[in-house]
């Protein structure tokens, strides 16, 4: 039995607050900042802010989005 499968049988085994605690801390080890991705979504932002201010790219408003999906 790999490692992995071990510990998952150990949180299937929890108690659900337990299971909430953990996949909770586990959650929030994810979302811990990462300099190279900042970096580049940075670099994407600006390079999209240039687009639209040289009318490369035009904006479109959130409702028009989000009708799509509707």
């Amino acid at each position: 039995m790999t490692v992995q499968n071990k510990m998952l049988k150990e949180a299937l085994s929890l108690k659900p607050a337990q299971k909430v605690e953990l996949i909770d801390k586990l959650l929030l080890s994810l979302d811990k900042p990462d300099k190279e991705i900042e970096e580049l979504w940075a670099n994407e932002a600006e390079s999209r802010i240039d687009a639209y201010e040289h009318g490369k790219m035009r904006a479109v408003a959130l409702n028009k989005v989000l009708e799509k999906y509707k």
